[in-house]
């Protein structure tokens, strides 16, 4: 298990440093030049070179390049060219925002999807069956933008329940779940990036649960006594591998995938982080955290790997 382990880490490097040369050249493939916002119309090339000098820009790419990979394994991420920050600490506030959002969605999707798309698969073309397909074809198809406009509008503007933004009166930093009214911001938001999720991994588990119970191994426990709760749990331990897999892909889609849903509630994550940078092409400020999100996807399909060799032994472990 040591030498599997070594051997997926050091498959993950290459695939990291490829992460880190399309996150720097994703952003010079945009229109446009980061020092507009920050100098005035009639700056005079004095000003101009003086200014891309003082953030590295007058180096040809290849080297911004190497230059920021450097910084970038020290922890330095540059400044923020909009507050003059330290990116890094721009992104880790936010990260951790995004990350509360995102484990909370992901579990809430994780639970109802594995529990209905269990039901749906014991119950092979029932009424049950067919409505949690249908449920799950639902969740997949709407946008999680508009499901979380129309959750605003009927909760929070219409009956007044819940709040529709932010993450409690005292901001970020009063945040906590074990507070009731830090737990309201929440729901919304959650419920939202829930969604597409729920929908994915519900028919997921449907599916891989309904393979197992068809299998012949299935008959042969069921032909030997044992009762239906001992057989769905048998066929529940060999899907869950895949399912494993599938929600360890959707939480990195989480992680990435926020902006729109963190703008809607004004959640500050990483997801509005983004979109501020995107606003003022602020490059240092994208570049640190599509860096970060693009790791941590890599970290997370690194991590649902090994629990995959964890959870189901017939995975050869190479």
């Amino acid at each position: 298990m040591i030498s599997y382990i070594i051997h997926r880490i050091l498959y993950a490097i290459p695939i990291s440093i490829g992460v880190t040369v399309f996150c720097f050249a994703l952003v010079y493939m945009a229109p446009g030049d980061p020092l507009t916002r920050l100098l005035p119309d009639d700056a005079s090339p004095e000003v101009v070179e003086m200014m891309k000098r003082a953030y590295g820009l007058d180096k040809p790419i290849p080297v911004q390049y190497l230059i920021w990979l450097g910084n970038a394994l020290s922890g330095d991420l540059g400044t923020s060219i909009q507050t003059d920050r330290p990116v890094l600490n721009e992104v880790s506030k936010a990260l951790v925002n995004t990350i509360i959002l995102s484990a909370v969605s992901v579990v809430v999707a994780f639970s109802v999807a594995f529990v209905l798309g269990t039901v749906a698969a014991y119950y092979n073309g029932h009424a049950v069956d067919r409505l949690a397909t249908g449920f799950s074809v639902l969740g997949v198809s709407i946008p999680n933008y508009w499901f979380g406009i129309v959750l605003i509008i009927i909760f929070s503007v219409q009956l007044r329940w819940l709040p529709a933004t932010g993450m409690g009166p005292a901001g970020s930093g009063g945040f906590s779940l074990f507070s009731l009214d830090s737990l309201r911001h929440l729901v919304l938001p959650v419920i939202t990036m829930a969604l597409i999720p729920l929908g994915i991994i519900m028919r997921t588990t449907r599916s891989a649960v309904s393979e197992v119970l068809g299998q012949d191994f299935v008959q042969t426990l069921r032909a030997k006594g044992l009762n239906e709760w001992a057989v769905l749990n048998h066929a529940v331990r060999n899907a869950l591998p895949g399912v494993l897999a599938v929600m360890g892909l959707q939480f990195g889609y989480l992680m990435g995938g926020s902006i729109l849903v963190e703008t809607i509630f004004t959640w500050p994550g990483t997801g509005s982080l983004l979109n501020q940078a995107i606003l003022n092409r602020d490059i240092p400020v994208l570049q640190g955290t599509i860096l970060v999100l693009a790791l941590i996807f890599v970290a997370t399909n690194l991590v649902v790997d090994l629990l995959q060799t964890a959870v189901d032994p017939r995975i050869k472990r190479t």
